[in-house]
C-alpha cells in the first residue's frame, strides 16, 4: 500500500523517515521491518537493510559535482562489485522507469526541479527496494509538475508492487497517492485510516487539514463533521 504521513511542519515526519533508514537514532520505541526490530542494528546490518529501502529526499540530495548517471549509480558503486557497464545498464533502466532519458551526462544544475526529483527517485530505485520512502516529494514544484510526480508515485506503486511511505503536508498530493493515511500532531498519531475514513475523523486538527488542503472533489460538504466544523 501507499501510506501517507501528514502533519504540520516540524511535527517530526521527516525525522521519522530518517529513523526508519537508520540515519538518526531513535530516542525510544521500536521500528519493525520484515519481522525484525531494526532501531538498534549495527552499521553493517543497517547497510544491508538500506538496500531494501529506497528514499527520495526532500531536495533530491543530488551531488552537484556528479553527472546524473553518477548520482543514480552512487550506491551501486559504493556497495557492489558491478562493472561500469553493469551499473550503466541499471542506471538507464531506472531513469527510463521515472520517464527520464538522454540526461545521463547532465549535471544537477542543468535540470529542472521536477527532473532533479526524478533523478533522486531513480537513485532510490537502484537496488530494486521493497519499500520506497518519499520525503515531501512535491515541495518546491509548480502545480503541473506536482501532478506529474504524484502520478509517477502511483505508477511506480502499481508497476513495482512496492510499499510506499510518503511524508507530506500537501493535501492534494496526499489524497492523490494514498491508500492509507496517518496524521501526526505534537509527536502523537491523531488519525489513521483510508482516505474516506480520514475525511470523517471527528478531530478538529485533522478536519482543518482536510478542509483547507484536500482537493474539492473528495470533500463532501454534506459530511456532518465538516458542517459542524464550518459552523464554529
Amino acid at each position: 500500500e501507499t501510506l501517507v504521513i501528514m502533519g504540520r511542519s516540524g511535527s517530526g515526519k521527516s525525522i521519522l523517515l530518517k529513523i526508519i533508514t537508520g540515519l538518526i537514532a531513535a530516542d525510544s520505541g521500536e521500528i519493525w521491518f520484515d519481522g525484525t526490530e531494526i532501531s538498534k542494528l549495527k552499521t553493517k546490518k543497517i547497510n544491508i537493510l538500506r538496500q531494501k529501502i529506497g528514499m527520495l529526499f526532500q531536495s533530491a540530495a543530488l551531488f552537484d559535482s556528479m553527472t546524473v548517471a553518477e548520482n543514480v549509480a552512487f550506491m551501486l558503486d559504493q556497495h557492489t562489485d558491478y562493472s561500469k557497464q553493469e551499473m550503466r545498464k541499471i542506471v538507464d533502466e531506472k531513469l527510463e522507469l521515472v520517464d527520464l532519458e538522454g540526461v545521463q551526462d547532465l549535471r544537477p544544475a542543468e535540470l529542472s526541479g521536477g527532473m532533479r526529483k526524478r533523478v533522486g527517485l531513480a537513485r532510490a530505485l537502484a537496488f530494486d527496494p521493497e519499500v520506497i520512502l518519499y520525503d515531501e516529494p512535491t515541495t518546491g514544484l509548480d502545480p503541473v509538475t506536482c501532478t506529474e510526480i504524484n502520478q509517477l508515485i502511483c505508477d511506480l506503486h502499481e508497476r513495482l508492487q512496492v510499499t510506499s511511505v510518503v511524508v507530506t503536508h500537501d493535501m492534494h498530493s496526499a489524497f492523490s497517492v494514498a491508500t492509507r493515511m496517518a496524521m501526526i500532531h505534537e509527536g502523537k498519531q491523531v488519525a489513521y485510516g483510508n482516505p474516506d475514513e480520514i475525511i470523517n475523523v471527528d478531530n478538529p486538527i485533522v478536519q482543518q487539514f482536510v478542509l483547507f488542503g484536500a482537493p474539492d472533489q473528495i470533500l463532501n460538504m454534506e459530511n456532518p463533521i465538516l458542517k459542524e466544523y464550518l459552523g464554529r
